[in-house]
């Protein structure tokens, strides 16, 4: 049961990841694209985590909360450039 339920998680999260990286090639503005980056590495946590149950490892984990920490800087990093044309004072 808990394998069928996985295997769902994981088509569910594969659609997830190819309809953003749609969006982060087709987006129309760059906050679109932004956004879809921000959501093709939450995402990409997610894979991570489900990969992790089903391999029954703490590795995937680790590399998920590496993942987490760079997309959070980065997309704050690409919102501040957005919005003011720079990143640092």
């Amino acid at each position: 049961m808990l394998t069928a339920a996985l295997y769902i998680a994981f088509i569910s999260i594969a659609t997830a990841l190819a309809i953003c990286m749609v969006r982060l090639v087709q987006g129309p503005h760059a906050p679109d694209r932004v956004l879809a980056f921000d959501m093709l590495y939450i995402n990409t946590i997610a894979l991570m985590v489900v990969m992790d149950i089903y391999y029954s490892t703490s590795v995937f984990f680790e590399a998920a909360l590496v993942i987490a920490l760079t997309g959070f800087v980065s997309t704050a990093a690409f919102a501040r450039y957005l919005a003011r044309g720079k990143v640092t004072d």
